[in-house]
């Protein structure tokens, strides 16, 4: 008899757990097909690490083909899925288009950032979602505090060594904890004019920072910055961008050469070209996470409107947590239709949060219970080991390394400007073909109403 044909788009933390979870239960009746647009899983909680120099880049990834076997990797980014004809069509880092025709489909293309409409944004922001945007900032932060050194003016010095991060979400409020540490680390090697220190602005519009956590939670961060000297300024936004500052909604101009833009995140548009329900850009799915009207499609993560069982009429927000778990329900459900077990529908119990503020420091609630300080900071860091597929050893060794010695201060010049851009993540721009490519654009839609701010729950 021939084998089922499984294709799973998408290796974040959903896709990663649906292959490795099949590669399990479907191994000998199943050809399991990885379609990523790279060779790795990449733990993005940890990208805040690699921006501020305590990780170095490989420590965050895991090898897909090393770690997941009886998977076929197949390298390319999904240009649309034919639910028709069955197939998947993609092209390969050089351009070559192909098709995976597939039994059974498990989408978990995952998010992308949101781009609002706010001049100057698009052209002089930097978004912060993989490994070359970390290391670009590594390098950008590093070279600006390098250049305020030897300023001809006190003005242009205040100005470089300036950083505004727009969104008070994990990712933001970890970077800027993160961010003001390395930067105090460098003006010790190479210190600033006379009374001029790095300043780091962290903005949201929001009432407070990480408004989607317990209060508690979020009084916890909002005091470790403060208390180390990040500028926090909620009800605040970014009102246009250039390439000298930033000018604020409350009227303030800010001088800067560094705006990171961690607003949040928006469903993967390869979602809205499929022609089937949508919930607010994500793909609406059962109890079992299969599409209705096409029991052989699965969805799961950021890309999928999956119902909260815990909250009737509700949908799981998009987190790391819930699409790590929903990865591995999307598995046994997959094999249960190729009559391997039984179904179950996706149903979650809350494990907490954590949000690592940098040094000893971090904010934490595993099962409820509120901490702070070093002992949320052991807390925190050991989920990390605890929830990585790998790698646990060299991070550990980096951590303990970057307690007792001090970080390498140096530029790669691996990534360049022009090469990170923030048009990138948004869907509007980053699907048009290039002019020396004419592969199709993915269909994408208008943003919807209301966006589920960037969450990296744990």
């Amino acid at each position: 008899m021939s084998r089922t044909r499984i294709v799973v788009v998408g290796a974040g933390f959903a896709g990663y757990r649906t292959a490795r979870t099949l590669s399990r239960l479907t191994r000998d009746t199943a050809d399991i097909t990885l379609l990523n647009p790279t060779d790795y899983f990449l733990y993005l909680p940890l990208l805040p690490h690699v921006a501020t120099g305590v990780l170095e880049p490989r420590r965050v990834t895991v090898s897909l083909s090393g770690t997941l076997p009886h998977v076929r990797l197949a390298l390319g980014e999904a240009d649309g899925v034919d639910l028709e004809r069955r197939t998947v069509a993609y092209t390969d880092p050089e351009g070559t288009r192909g098709e995976l025709p597939y039994d059974r489909l498990v989408l978990t293309v995952g998010s992308v950032n949101k781009l609002l409409p706010v001049p100057g944004v698009a052209e002089h922001a930097h978004g912060f979602r993989g490994i070359p945007e970390a290391l670009y900032l590594r390098d950008h932060i590093t070279r600006q505090t390098e250049l305020a050194a030897t300023a001809p003016d006190a003005a242009t010095c205040r100005a470089r060594c300036t950083f505004v991060v727009v969104g008070a979400g994990y990712t933001g409020t970890e970077l800027a904890a993160h961010g003001r540490l390395f930067t105090d680390a460098l003006v010790r090697g190479q210190p600033l004019r006379q009374g001029i220190r790095p300043r780091w602005l962290l903005l949201d519009i929001a009432d407070r920072v990480l408004p989607e956590l317990d209060r508690r939670l979020s009084a916890t961060a909002d005091r470790v910055l403060r208390r180390r000297g990040v500028d926090v300024r909620t009800r605040t936004s970014v009102k246009e961008a250039t390439p000298d500052g930033v000018l604020l909604d409350d009227g303030d101009a800010v001088d800067t050469r560094t705006l990171v833009w961690c607003v949040g995140v928006r469903p993967d548009p390869l979602v809205a070209g499929l022609g089937r329900p949508l919930e607010r850009g994500r793909l609406c799915v059962d109890t079992h996470l299969q599409v209705p009207g096409h029991p052989e499609v699965f969805a799961c993560g950021d890309a999928a409107a999956v119902p909260d069982l815990t909250r009737p009429g509700a949908h799981t927000p998009m987190t790391a947590q819930h699409a790590w778990r929903q990865g591995a329900t999307a598995a046994r459900n997959v094999a249960a239709s190729l009559g391997s077990g039984a179904r179950r529908p996706y149903r979650h119990r809350d494990l907490g949060f954590t949000v690592d503020l940098g040094g000893a420091q971090a904010a934490a609630n595993p099962l409820g219970v509120p901490l702070s300080g070093p002992l949320a900071g052991a807390v925190t860091r050991g989920y990390h080991l605890a929830a990585m597929p790998g790698n646990r050893v060299r991070v550990a060794a980096d951590w303990l390394l970057d307690s007792v010695l001090p970080r390498q201060a140096v530029q790669l010049g691996l990534v360049r400007s022009w090469s990170v851009p923030l048009e990138s993540a948004s869907p509007e721009v980053a699907r048009l073909p290039r002019p020396d490519d004419d592969r199709p654009a993915r269909a994408t839609e208008h943003p919807p109403p209301e966006e589920t701010p960037d969450a990296q729950q744990q």
